[in-house]
């Protein structure tokens, strides 16, 4: 009974974004594909596939939950967990991690109080470890949603950090 009341706050809460996804699916119908396309539409309205979201596009292509929750959690592009405003991503490829990738990275754990793949309280951060962003010649590289830090320095983190906290002011 609780789950079903939450499920349907969330769906009440989202009534834009699910009308919009709606009118999506109408528009790809007949395509073929529709399921990735509806997907990743799906995530660009919500910003996550949380349950809800999954169970509307079973209900409205007809295809089975289970065949899209694999979908979701086979594909690395998904997400089912609501990530936070600004997405800090830690380059851990060969020459960042030779050149101190992992401090970097366990600076922003620490300054963010969160582990890699997880997203603040406050939803302001989540820190994603990513491959190489193919900016090696500025190992470590750090980047801010689309912002590209390079020689981050671990010390700098706290500065890079209260940039996008003071946007919030």
């Amino acid at each position: 009974m609780e789950v079903n009341k939450l499920q349907n706050e969330f769906i009440q809460s989202k009534h834009k974004e699910f009308s919009e996804l709606k009118k999506f699916i109408d528009s790809v119908k007949n395509s073929q594909g529709i399921l990735m396309q509806t997907l990743q539409k799906a995530q660009d309205i919500f910003g996550y596939l949380p349950l809800e979201v999954q169970q509307f596009i079973s209900d409205e292509t007809n295809i089975p939950l289970a065949d899209i929750y694999g979908v979701v959690t086979f594909y690395t592009q998904f997400t089912i967990e609501e990530k936070g405003k600004h997405r800090v991503g830690v380059c851990l490829g060969t020459a960042c991690y030779v050149k101190g990738s992992q401090d970097v990275i366990d600076k922003l754990a620490d300054e963010l109080d969160i582990k890699v793949g997880q997203t603040t309280e406050d939803k302001m951060f989540t820190l994603e470890a990513t491959r190489c962003l193919g900016c090696c010649g500025l190992a470590p590289v750090m980047t801010v949603d689309e912002d590209v830090y390079g020689n981050v320095d671990p010390k700098k983190v706290p500065e890079i950090i209260a940039k996008y906290k003071n946007q919030e002011v």
